[in-house]
């Protein structure tokens, strides 16, 4: 194989940078109402994409509008109204959820096995099951931007996502965006909706 063009090698890093940080950034957004300091930096984001292609540049700038025409406390009101609350939310975070109808279900006993191969465990001062979707994300930068060389590829990239990630995300962005009580978060679910879509293409041209 010939060697990249240090001009493509380049953009390429900068492409796996920017999807690292898109999960990073879904991870912080769906795992708690969002803090003052990151709704901040998000407000004040460029609204060109923020991943290389620009299918992901109106979604993108849709977000950033909602952030910067809401208040915080009325994102948090939002986070709690969807995903918080005592018993069963408005919209469940967990994969299990849409995978089998049911939570801590089948298929988180096959994430956790994955994880353990993977040399991950949850920390235990997290409250959430491993298949809620911040966790997910979180996953994903992890093995795009970790230092592990036996696990940070593509081909796991494309495994976890495959396997734990793509079977629900439509239905989970679905569930937000019809929600009557979602506008940041509605705006949320499109741009992961987008960014799955990506990330789909992405791994089938490994083929």
């Amino acid at each position: 194989m010939m060697p990249l063009p240090e001009t493509a090698m380049s953009s390429a890093l900068d492409e796996e940078t920017a999807r690292a940080e898109l999960y990073g950034l879904l991870a912080q957004l769906y795992y708690a109402p969002p803090a003052p300091e990151l709704l901040t930096k998000l407000r004040a984001a460029a609204t060109e994409a923020p991943a290389a292609g620009g299918f992901l540049e109106e979604p993108w700038r849709a977000l950033v509008g909602v952030a910067r025409d809401l208040p915080d406390d009325v994102i948090a009101d939002e986070y709690n109204a969807l995903f918080g609350g005592v018993g069963k939310p408005e919209v469940y975070l967990y994969g299990s959820h849409y995978l089998s109808g049911f939570l801590n279900e089948k298929p988180l006993a096959r994430l956790r096995t994955e994880l353990a191969s993977l040399g991950l465990t949850r920390d235990d001062a997290m409250s959430d099951t491993e298949d809620h979707i911040a966790y997910l994300c979180e996953v994903m930068r992890y093995l795009i931007a970790g230092d592990d060389v036996a696990v940070v590829n593509l081909a796991r990239q494309r495994g976890f996502f495959a396997g734990h990630l793509q079977p629900w995300a439509v239905p989970l962005c679905d569930a937000i965006a019809q929600h009557p009580k979602a506008r940041f978060y509605a705006a949320l679910a499109e741009l992961t909706r987008a960014f799955a879509s990506v990330e789909a293409q992405g791994f089938d041209m490994l083929d």
